[in-house]
Formats: C-alpha cells, structure tokens, sequence
C-alpha cells in the first residue's frame, strides 16, 4: 500500500542499488583525494573511475561466503577495477566510514524530501485556517461543550505545531546528515582528515568533528524521534477529525469518492479510515524511535548491535513519514467542513455555552466569586434539567438579572465576543503574511 503512494524518489533513497552505487563513490573519492594530496598516481583514478561498477548478484554471492557485506562488496568491486589498483581502494578506511556516511547522505535526502511535502501539508492547513478565520464551532475539553471559537483558529493551531516540528525535523536532519571516515576508532590512523573532508563535501555530507569507529546513534536517534514527534503531531489532528467526524457531531469529515465504500455489512458508513491510518502509523513511527535510543548504547568504540536494527528503522520511518505527509494533506485539502451543523451544535445547548461570560460578568460587577459561580450553575443545571433556554433561567434570578440586565446578557450571549481577538491571534501566527508554499 505505502510504495502506491510514496513518491518515487523517496523510495530510491532507500534501494539496495543506490546504497551501492554511493558506497562505489565514496571509494572512488577516496582515490581522488589520495591522488591531491600525492599519495598514489593520477592514472590509477583514471582506470578506477572507469572501471569502478560493481554487480550486485555477484556480490551477494561473494558474502554467502565472508558473511559480511562491505567485504563482499569490496571483493566484487576488486574484480572489475582489477587486482592492482583494488590496492588503492579502501585504503585506511574501515566498514563503518561507508556505511555511515551513505547513511547520512541517505537522511540528508530523506529529509529534504520530507521537509518538502510537510511545506505542502502547512500549505493545506493555512489555506483551511484564512478560510474559516471566523466559522464559529463549540469548542470542546473533556469531550464536553466548553466555549464557542473558531474553525479557522483550530486550523491555525495546527500550522503552528507543524511549524514547529518543522523546526525539529530541520535541525535533526542537519546533525544527521553528516560522515566519516576516520578509521577504525576515528583517530586517522592510516588515512588523513583531507580524504574525509574531500569526500563528504562530493556527497553533500558535513564531516563529523569527532567519531570512534562510528558516527555517534544520538544523531540518528534524534532524526527518528524528530519523525515521530511529526507523526504524532498528524496523529493529533487526524484524531481531531475522527472526533470531530462522529455522528453525533457530523461537524468535519473525511472526503469520500463517489464510489467509495464504507463497510461491507453497513451502507450508510462513512468511517474516517485515512485518519485512523494516520493514527495507527503514528505508533510505528514512536516505536521505531524508541529503538534508534536503544542504539545509542553501544560497546567502547562500536559493536554491531545498532547495525541490523537500523537497517529496518531509518529506511521504514523516512518512507512512512513522507507517506504519512502525502495521505495528511489529500485528507485536508478534501475535507467535509459542515459550518451549519457547527452552529446547530453551538445552539443545541440553550446558551449554556456562554456560562463562563455571565460568570465573569458578574464578578466584574462587584459579585463574590463564590456566589456568581453558585447562581450561574444553579441556572445552567435547571436549563438542562427543563431543557430550557440558559436565558430564561437566568431572568428568573432577580440577583442576576438586577447585576446585568437583559440587554448586558444578550451581548455576553453573542459569539462576536469570542471571534474578537482571532485577528489578533492571526497576527501574531504571522500565518496571513506567509505565502503558501
């Protein structure tokens, strides 16, 4: 399902023929720097330049034998450039320096495709939140109607958490976009620190200041915890819309195709499937992040035990983020927004939406706060208890209406109260000045 809609090019970061095709140029750039800096002929980068392919058939073969897969590889490499100059090949370096450093280059990619599709997603959102600045909607804690606010302002909630988790997976990818190859406990013991600088600035990678045999897990922890902080933020707002998308609210639901099916029992369904996917996949992403913390932990210089995890955990969670972007935002650039049934919900409850205005009302009038919260609860029970309007309860205490009168109620009843201070929230957000991506 995930490779139907995963972009191309994210899938090909992650493919077994580019992770080799990048170890064969970290090999080659490896030469070029020797060949600067004087070490070894000019003429055997020529030959190794031309010859340097590798077949990836030929090297599985060779590792059912070394099991082991750099070795393989350089075995197979061997072969094609030919014995002589495979002697220039490799030199100094150890497993780790091209495998770590394919792995940064891999996340540095990984992340700006990432990166791109989440611009999309905030784009989806902002235009949602200009669009309904003031659509009025019950808001909601514990479930339960609290206050009325704003549709729009729900949605610019969201572009300001994805413009935080933007922040994050940006600066995570920066610090994990970097290689090595400092030798078997990074002290470039057999290969200078030129060779690493050369060869990170060719695949777009920074040189870490410091590595043992390894670049160190923290960073690759942090870009996996980055992912799934992202998920969990979509997460969050695909359960919005889940909640929101219930029959008893009916207020934002999911698109739904002309003939797309709900259920096979129940023809009347419209469940909201992407979001509970959304949902769903968001647990891979966390889980797959607690595993990158466990890999921090790893003996003296190296050992192997973070090798085989992350091999599943990095290429899993950079594809599935991307996905996971790509379904969010055809979720709300297609959205069912009901403005009419969120007034009908507003209404539905007689005015005791507007509890906490009388409530400050009066004790700005000089009320204890004791007694103001005992005579507005004494009405907005009795309003429920007779399904009464919230109003009428409150005219027939005359404590009350002596403090406000029913002209002073009237406006604390309107939603112009609570739609006040949205463009000034905006504002702030800066959400209106940005352009859309």
């Amino acid at each position: 399902m995930i490779e139907r809609y995963a972009l191309p090019e994210m899938m090909a970061v992650w493919d077994e023929r580019v992770r080799v095709a990048l170890w064969v140029k970290i090999e080659v750039e490896a030469v070029r720097a020797r060949v600067a800096l004087g070490e070894i002929p000019a003429d055997v980068l020529e030959r190794i330049e031309d010859r340097a392919t590798i077949s990836i058939e030929r090297m599985k073969e060779i590792e059912q034998e070394t099991h082991h897969d750099v070795i393989a590889f350089l075995k197979a490499l061997g072969e094609e450039i030919g014995e002589e100059d495979a002697l220039h090949v490799h030199v100094g370096m150890t497993s780790s320096d091209i495998l770590d450093t394919t792995i940064g280059v891999q996340i540095g990619r990984s992340g700006h495709l990432i990166l791109e599709k989440l611009e999309e997603l905030r784009s989806a959102v902002r235009e949602k939140a200009l669009e309904h600045k003031l659509t009025p909607i019950v808001g909601r804690t514990h479930g339960v109607h609290a206050e009325p606010t704003t549709l729009g302002l729900k949605f610019a909630y969201w572009w300001d958490e994805l413009t935080r988790v933007r922040t994050a997976v940006g600066l995570a990818v920066l610090d994990a976009a970097v290689g090595k190859l400092s030798g078997a406990v990074g002290t470039y013991a057999e290969l200078a620190p030129e060779v690493e600088r050369h060869v990170c600035e060719a695949l777009g990678v920074r040189p870490t200041a410091i590595s043992s045999q390894i670049v160190a897990r923290d960073r690759h922890a942090r870009y996996l915890s980055s992912l799934a902080l992202l998920g969990s933020v979509m997460a969050r707002q695909a359960l919005e819309i889940r909640l929101l998308a219930r029959t008893e609210t009916s207020e934002m639901l999911e698109g739904f195709a002309k003939k797309q099916k709900g259920s096979s029992a129940m023809p009347h369904k419209r469940n909201p499937i992407k979001c509970e996917q959304i949902c769903g996949l968001a647990r891979v992403l966390r889980a797959n992040a607690h595993a990158a913390m466990e890999n921090i932990e790893l003996w003296h210089e190296r050992d192997i035990s973070h090798s085989s995890v992350e091999r599943i955990i990095l290429p899993d969670s950079s594809i599935l983020t991307h996905y996971l972007l790509d379904r969010f935002t055809r979720v709300v650039r297609t959205l069912d927004i009901r403005p009419d049934r969120m007034g009908e919900n507003i209404r539905s409850s007689g005015g005791l939406v507007f509890s906490g205005g009388v409530l400050t009302a009066l004790v700005r009038g000089g009320m204890s706060r004791d007694e103001a919260y005992d005579r507005v609860q004494r009405a907005a029970m009795a309003a429920r208890e007779r399904g009464v309007e919230f109003r009428k309860t409150l005219e027939e205490d005359e404590v009350v209406m002596g403090a406000l009168g029913s002209g002073r109620i009237e406006r604390i009843m309107s939603l112009e109260t609570h739609t006040q201070h949205v463009d000034e929230i905006f504002e702030r957000l800066g959400i209106e000045g940005e352009e859309a991506a």
